[in-house]
């Protein structure tokens, strides 16, 4: 589960005649990832070509796709129903694909030939209304041997630079943008000339006759008789749609696989007689791979093993460029696999490190949870994420249903056993300072069992006043040490698995140069600072265990300072301050807690203390009930906006102390993952046995 699962290089070599039973072997088996073949590096071999059914699936492919796009078929639907790939494939190898487009296009070109026409119809009246105004019927506009008829756009009225041209009539819109202008074509040139400067543009004025108006008003009657027309095809489309929808997607999804397997040759090489196949495949699945191949094709096929890649990167500077890179493949279980996505924003692991997923997994819901810390918020966060979990179909959405679920699950062990409130209250307790603390039992006057009262840590404050539950406002100090504890625990962990990792890719001696310096500091670090807070606020002498964690803690400090120095160089030094500023950054964890809860109790101050108790006391018995809706009301919409704010800036911080104080210690990304050849159905579910 840390580690990629181990992988081992195969080469699959077989008859050429059998290739497409090879095919199909490769995707039941579900374990193959293929290897792209390049040219020129097998002597006698070359880039296979698509199998003699891929041109016809492509086609068909297509024409499907052009039916979902206009019948408006969701692509992603999941249909909810079983269909039988035999049957399904049966009704391929019958042309139902062609029978399916030619009856559907035959009423989308219906449809989209009457669109046109009303199309047409409205650009007609367009062009009608521009003329509208002026007196001329629409068989005047053309026909003339001797007259030319100039009609368009200006931009101011030119009647007086046109009122000197001979035998000419005129006519201008009522708006003053549109003229008709007759004119004897020998004056046509002289015309358009003393238009120009009016910026004169010449449209086309439809035919007809009589007049525009009623030019326009024909253009309405056919506009209407056409959207009549237009209203029976697309019923006849939305029955194209009820009747071809699902049996259009089953052939799409089908016809998809076909033509995959079909392109699969041109990631192979092929001879005349033969094709050779590279592949990954889990390590503990090679005599499975080799078995099934050979019962499926006897001696028509030979699969030989190359090598068990290890996490060496020494061994792999001297493999083919192609064979370099292994695919990761992680098993992470069932719970860890909810927290890959955070993982795979930063990147996919390389084969050569450890898996932070499931240091993610531990560490991020706790993080949240400890952040979080109250009963009244953790419930509406486990009730969310676990319906998220179980309806969510994006990766974004399930990320965000992993966070609130098992963050919640945290934030409610942590707000009841460790800080025992809910919306910022306590359970037990007493009212305290004018009723600025309140707590659940001095509200409603509750007496708890001994039993409920233990279960919380009890603490006396300086004035005398018992506290049940650890304060995140009066326990500051305490809980700051927690945090930094937690910080230099996680930290610590990054620096092993990052020694962990160089070990693997290139030995000890580099392991050790290269993270065990820093470990070194880390623990002198860490060591020597306890020493120091002991004698400088605690005031304990430099002796016995302090003196001697503090020396241990110089040495380790300054021997590790001199290796990573040896290392990495003079930069190595200035990285120290950040070593200690990146554990302090996990006092965040307290310092959005303790915001939180000030928040929340500056709230229920306002909402339970000013509002709902002082408007019932203000306003007596009979109208107090409007006080206690008004405080309610205010009580939960303050606390919404606390609730939205827990979500934003624990989510957001416990993903910051991962992606920046501790994965970057280990982490280095890069990885290609793994993609076995399978058949993968995403729209519809398809039963391969008969029916």
């Amino acid at each position: 589960m840390l580690l990629p699962e181990p992988m081992s290089r195969i080469v699959i070599v077989g008859n050429k005649q059998r290739l497409d039973e090879a095919i199909d072997a490769l995707y039941g088996l579900k374990l193959i990832h293929l290897i792209d073949h390049t040219t020129g590096t097998d002597e006698g071999f070359s880039i296979g070509t698509p199998r003699p059914y891929s041109e016809k699936a492509a086609q068909r492919l297509l024409s499907l796709k052009a039916m979902e796009k206009e019948l408006d078929i969701n692509d992603g639907t999941e249909l909810d129903v079983k269909a039988n790939a035999k049957e399904i494939r049966a009704k391929i190898s019958s042309d139902s694909v062609e029978a399916t487009t030619e009856e559907v296009f035959k009423v989308l070109d219906k449809k989209n030939s009457i669109v046109q026409k009303i199309a047409e119809e409205n650009s007609k009246k367009e062009e009608l209304s521009r003329i509208s105004s002026i007196p001329v019927d629409l068989e005047l506009y053309r026909g003339y041997n001797s007259l030319a008829v100039l009609v368009g756009t200006v931009a101011a009225d030119p009647s007086a630079a046109v009122a000197g041209i001979a035998d000419s009539e005129f006519f201008i819109s009522d708006n003053k943008k549109v003229i008709v202008l007759f004119v004897k074509k020998s004056e046509k040139e002289s015309a358009l000339r003393a238009l120009t400067e009016f910026e004169f543009a010449e449209f086309f004025v439809p035919e007809g006759t009589g007049s525009p108006a009623a030019g326009i008003a024909a253009a309405d009657a056919k506009i209407t008789e056409y959207k009549v027309a237009l209203a029976e095809a697309e019923k006849e489309v939305s029955a194209l749609r009820e009747k071809h929808g699902n049996s259009i997607l089953l052939m799409d999804e089908e016809i998809s696989i076909e033509a995959e397997k079909g392109g699969l040759p041109l990631r192979i090489a092929t001879s005349d007689y033969s094709f050779v196949i590279d592949a990954w495949v889990p390590t503990d699945k090679v005599s499975t791979i080799t078995n099934e191949m050979n019962t499926r094709l006897g001696d028509n096929v030979y699969v030989e093993l190359q090598e068990d890649r290890s996490r060496d990167l020494h061994e792999v500077e001297h493999a083919e460029d192609r064979f370099k890179e292994t695919p990761t493949h992680m098993k992470n279980g069932a719970y860890v696999k909810n927290f890959k996505y955070p993982v795979q924003l930063v990147d996919t692991p390389k084969y050569q490190e450890i898996n932070p997923t499931v240091v993610m997994s531990i560490f991020f819901p706790l993080f949240f949870g400890l952040m979080v810390g109250d009963v009244g918020y953790a419930i509406p966060f486990i009730v969310l994420g676990a319906y998220g979990l179980k309806t969510a179909k994006s990766k974004d959405f399930q990320a965000i249903a992993t966070v609130l679920f098992y963050g919640g699950l945290w934030a409610f062990v942590f707000g009841f056993f460790l800080f025992g409130e809910m919306f910022g209250m306590h359970f037990v307790g007493e009212m305290i300072a004018g009723d600025a603390a309140i707590t659940w039992q001095g509200l409603f006057h509750l007496d708890f069992p001994e039993w409920f009262v233990n279960i919380f840590p009890h603490t006396v404050d300086a004035l005398g006043h018992d506290h049940y539950g650890v304060s995140k406002l009066l326990e500051v100090t305490m809980l700051l040490k927690l945090a930094v504890y937690i910080g230099v625990i996680h930290i610590m962990l990054g620096f092993i698995m990052g020694f962990i990792n160089v070990k693997m890719q290139h030995g000890f001696k580099e392991a050790f140069m290269e993270k065990g310096s820093w470990i070194m500091i880390m623990t002198g670090l860490v060591t020597a600072a306890w020493a120091a807070t002991e004698f400088m606020i605690y005031v304990k002498p430099i002796e016995g265990v302090v003196l001697y964690a503090l020396i241990t803690g110089v040495v380790l400090l300054l021997i590790g300072i001199v290796l990573a120095v040896k290392k990495e160089g003079g930069t190595a030094v200035l990285e120290v301050p950040s070593l200690f500023g990146n554990i302090l950054s996990y006092t965040r964890i307290t310092a959005i807690g303790a915001g939180k809860a000030g928040m929340a109790l500056a709230f229920n101050y306002i909402s339970i203390s000013m509002i709902g108790l002082g408007l019932m006391e203000a306003l007596g018995p009979g109208l107090g009930i409007i006080g206690l809706i008004v405080g309610i009301l205010m009580f939960s919409f303050l606390h919404l906006v606390v609730w939205t704010l827990a979500i934003l800036s624990a989510g957001l911080h416990a993903l910051r102390l991962h992606y920046v104080e501790m994965m970057s210690r280990f982490y280095v990304g890069g990885g290609k993952e793994y993609e076995p050849l399978e058949i993968k159905r995403k729209n519809t579910k398809i039963v391969e046995t008969e029916v």
